[in-house]
């Protein structure tokens, strides 16, 4: 008897291998390899000019690699364009709302763009006005919304047509921090939907709190991927930290920490921090307490923690995600 076929498991929502392009004497893709699974959150994480912009460009079909290729669900980005724009969303690193009209406008005029009909715009109008929390001011010129208003308005845009891939650059740039978390909640309320998002950032806390993944980059390749978890652990696990008030006191503090902890001491002089890494929380705390007992006040601080996504890409790169120089290109209002 035949055995039955076992189901053809779904293509990765987006899968690229060997991208390169240049831009004159730029390479600002140098073979990028990226992969990211249905339903969830991958990240981008680098500095300006590590070449995430120009990936979105690639993958959204706004410009051609020079070599490689990308497929969003299974269809090639070059090939078969039209297709790939059809089930995608673009969200650029800064709004593109018509800021003359209302944030109902905006939302009913791309909708017409798309080719809603009236009835059809109104109505998908509505539905986003209300899942973004703008119901309020629907009917107030975007040029009065602030900077998470009109954000939101402007990944309502890019949902009109509800794609299966939404691209985000860099979807927080400018924001204060309660603008962000609402931005933040917004993209983790569309995953929950189902929908895949690629995110590009240079914040190491908004990469933490989305990503189900992470791909680090770095002068136009991956240099590092895998869970945010999975990427600390290449630094090592928990660390001690110490806090100093002066800086005179940072070697006594290593002296100290490291023989307690029979461990190598690493010095952060601009932070005033001595750190140690350790495989037991109490144990590490109680020992270091107790060795630094007779410092008493100079020890402003004494904590244990998980190594940052900076740490991790200082450790992987050997500078931080400081911002650097541009890749050269822009993401544009191509819906």
């Amino acid at each position: 008897m035949a055995q039955p076929t076992p189901p053809t498991p779904p293509a990765p929502a987006v899968h690229a291998e060997g991208l390169t392009k240049r831009y004159g004497a730029v390479r600002a893709l140098d073979g990028l390899d990226l992969h990211a699974e249905p339903g969830t959150v991958l990240a981008l994480l680098g500095p300006n000019g590590a070449g995430k912009t120009t990936a979105v460009r690639t993958l959204t079909t706004l410009t051609a690699p020079d070599t490689g290729w990308a497929r969003i669900h299974g269809l090639d980005t070059v090939a078969r364009g039209d297709e790939v724009r059809a089930r995608i969303g673009l969200t650029g690193q800064y709004a593109t709302v018509d800021e003359l009209l209302t944030g109902r406008e905006n939302l009913e005029m791309f909708a017409r763009l798309h080719g809603m009909t009236a009835t059809a715009a109104r109505g998908r109008a509505e539905d986003l006005l209300t899942e973004f929390d703008l119901t309020d001011a629907a009917d107030r010129g975007a040029a009065t919304y602030s900077g998470g208003m009109r954000r939101r308005l402007d990944l309502a845009v890019s949902l009109l047509r509800e794609p299966d891939v939404l691209f985000l650059d860099e979807p927080t740039t400018g924001l204060d921090p309660r603008s962000r978390m609402g931005v933040w909640e917004s993209v983790a309320e569309l995953v929950r939907g189902g929908t895949t998002v690629l995110l590009t950032t240079q914040y190491l806390e908004e990469a933490d709190r989305l990503a189900d993944r992470v791909t680090v980059i770095d002068h136009g390749r991956a240099v590092a991927d895998g869970t945010p978890d999975d990427l600390r652990a290449r630094v090592g696990g928990l660390r001690l930290d110490v806090a100093v008030h002066d800086p005179a006191d940072l070697g006594r503090a290593a002296e100290l920490l490291g023989g307690a902890l029979g461990a190598a001491p690493t010095v952060d002089t601009r932070g005033l921090r001595v750190g140690v890494p350790v495989t037991d929380r109490v144990q590490a705390l109680f020992r270091a307490a107790r060795a630094l007992e007779d410092m008493g006040p100079r020890i402003a601080d004494l904590d244990v923690r998980r190594p940052s996504l900076d740490e991790v890409f200082l450790s992987l790169t050997g500078h931080a995600t400081a911002p650097a120089e541009t890749d050269g290109t822009t993401v544009g209002a191509t819906r």
